[in-house]
């Protein structure tokens, strides 16, 4: 990330290589060298710094590792901005404030780091939220235009930003995950909704840093993060990070632990396919946990239990389930030959997921199909296991010249047999319904990672070191609960109108927001531009807002820019 200000190319001789790359010219340090006793040669250990100034070759444009290695370097930290900018917008400002008073994020934060930097970190959790970025060079544009919770409402540089990073230290986010789960309430039982992604990142001073597989791969090392999120009440509870090379399945173990930690007792998980393994079940079971976790795929014990009980519940009334429009049936089955009890499967039939399943099967046989004619005379080596599944093969007398693949129909019959159903196993007595609304319940954990990526800038983190990556992402954890509650709060009022309007979504309703603006008059001071208007009086009210809550926080806004 390169920061927004130049500095002097320090001198420290012998330790500087200028390298040229794409039309610019990059400063590298060299930090380190290692000697390879085998080869005898010393290598020198480099790490980019900065990029010249076309304009002046003494001077150069810094990144976060010249901050690393060059800590005494004199740099600006506040903008000496004045001339803040005339239109400033509140109207993202009042909700997101009225947010983090009702979730007490400024008091447990305030437990672990003093009143600047509290603001600071709200502020820079908020402009993930409603910029959509995480990229800390673009932080300042953020703050000239917009209310601050930083004391005065200081606009801080971006070289600010990467100090912050680097200085929050692990134990304020420990803490701080400490108090947030002390204050939940353990008496009633908690489903915890658990999932997980990877992030890339910059190749850079990073232990957690593996290529691993990638949800989407940009060619770049990954870590992986998780969270898991109070599927009643939809909220974030506390998350973690680990290796990229570490899979879904190994990783629940330590998460469980890490309930168990925060002294959660009397919870369930709810699991995607992800996780299902012996291991883990029995692992849950173990700490005293209950689970409900889709079935990954159509396994063998799965497979029986459909067909079983085909026919038996697909067109029955009694078990149609209208809210998902599909059918339920619940058994009970071992699900390994070890297992001390037999478990409660829950069987699923959709029409439409049928029809669709159906369509993607057909074509698969025809894919394939043409890829064996095309076969057909020519010696192959082998074939796949989806190949050997749906088609016989008749080689010539050589054993290896494909003479004629003829379609297995029984098995292709037996897969479109299957299609449509799915199946949930709980560890607790349930019925389908029950279960299938439960596991509906974590849709506000995929909701959640998909605002993450797609809401908060995360698909990429844009740091280079340990220190960076773990405040970032704690960071963007407070943004993820702030933005939680405001989805939430914006779904129960659409969900209690007659019509749902498109604006109460959440990047909707803060681009209306940000048009309710204070401008700047002849007197220097600023004032409310217009009066509140009736979309913005809605999206308000989810918040239990109203306009004259707007005019309030409009002189207090005028008040804090008056004194400074």
């Amino acid at each position: 990330m390169f920061l927004k200000y130049k500095v002097d190319i320090p001198v420290v001789p012998g330790k500087l290589v200028r390298k040229n790359r794409g039309g610019h010219t990059y400063i590298e340090y060299e930090y380190d060298r290692i000697y390879d006793p085998v080869k005898q040669y010393t290598y020198p250990k480099r790490a980019s710094i900065g990029r010249v100034d076309p304009e002046d070759p003494t001077r150069m444009t810094p990144n976060e590792n010249f901050l690393k290695y060059f800590p005494d370097a004199e740099i600006p930290e506040e903008i000496d901005r004045s001339e803040r900018s005339p239109y400033l917008n509140i109207g993202p400002y009042v909700v997101l404030q009225k947010v983090i008073r009702d979730s007490k994020l400024r008091e447990i934060l305030g437990e672990y780091m003093d009143e600047k930097d509290t603001g600071f970190l709200l502020d820079l959790a908020c402009y993930s939220i409603i910029e959509e970025n995480n990229a800390g060079q673009y932080y300042p544009d953020y703050a000239y235009e917009h209310a601050l919770f930083t004391p005065d409402m200081k606009i801080y540089t971006d070289s600010k930003v990467s100090d912050f990073f680097r200085e929050l230290k692990p134990e304020q986010s420990v803490g701080f995950l400490n108090s947030w789960n002390k204050s939940k309430n353990k008496r009633q039982k908690i489903y915890l909704s658990y999932d997980s992604t990877n992030k890339n990142c910059q190749a850079g001073d990073i232990d957690l840093l593996e290529y691993g597989n990638a949800k989407t791969d940009a060619g770049l090392p990954i870590f992986n993060y998780s969270v898991a999120c109070d599927s009643a009440n939809r909220e974030p509870l506390f998350y973690e990070l680990y290796l990229g090379s570490l899979n879904d399945i190994s990783q629940l173990t330590c998460m469980i632990d890490k309930a168990h930690g925060y002294d959660y007792r009397n919870i369930g998980f709810i699991l995607d396919r992800g996780y299902f393994s012996k291991a883990n079940l029995e692992y849950m079971e173990k700490n005293g946990y209950s689970f409900l976790i889709m079935v990954k795929g159509m396994k063998d014990f799965i497979r029986e239990s459909v067909i079983e009980n085909q026919g038996s519940f697909e067109n029955s009334r009694g078990k149609y389930i209208d809210r998902y429009d599909l059918y339920g049936t619940t058994v009970r089955h071992l699900l390994y030959e070890e297992d001390a009890k037999k478990r409660n499967i829950h069987i699923y039939y959709s029409d439409g997921k049928a029809y669709g399943e159906k369509q993607e099967i057909k074509q698969k046989i025809r894919r394939l199909k043409k890829y064996l004619d095309g076969c057909v005379g020519k010696e192959c080596v082998a074939f796949g296991t989806e190949v050997m599944k749906y088609f016989y093969l008749n080689f010539e007398k050589d054993g290896k010249t494909l003479k004629l693949a003829e379609e297995n129909t029984s098995a292709v019959e037996k897969e479109l047999s299957l299609a449509g159903y799915f199946a949930i196993v709980s560890s607790e007595n349930m019925t389908a319904r029950e279960a299938i609304e439960l596991y509906k319940s974590r849709d506000a954990s995929e909701k959640l990672f998909r605002s993450d990526k797609s809401y908060l800038g995360n698909k990429s983190m844009r740091v280079y070191s340990d220190e960076a990556l773990s405040s970032k992402v704690f960071i963007q954890f407070i943004a993820l609960i702030l933005r939680s509650r405001i989805y939430i709060a914006l779904k129960e009022k659409s969900e209690k109108m007659l019509k749902r309007p498109n604006y109460l979504t959440v990047p909707a309703a803060l681009k209306e927001l940000e048009k309710i603006v204070m401008i700047r008059q002849l007197d220097g001071v600023y004032r409310l531009d217009h009066a509140v208007t009736a979309t913005q009086k809605t999206i308000l009210d989810a918040f239990g807002l109203n306009e004259g809550n707007v005019r309030y926080q409009a002189k207090e806004i005028e008040k804090i820019l008056q004194s400074k």
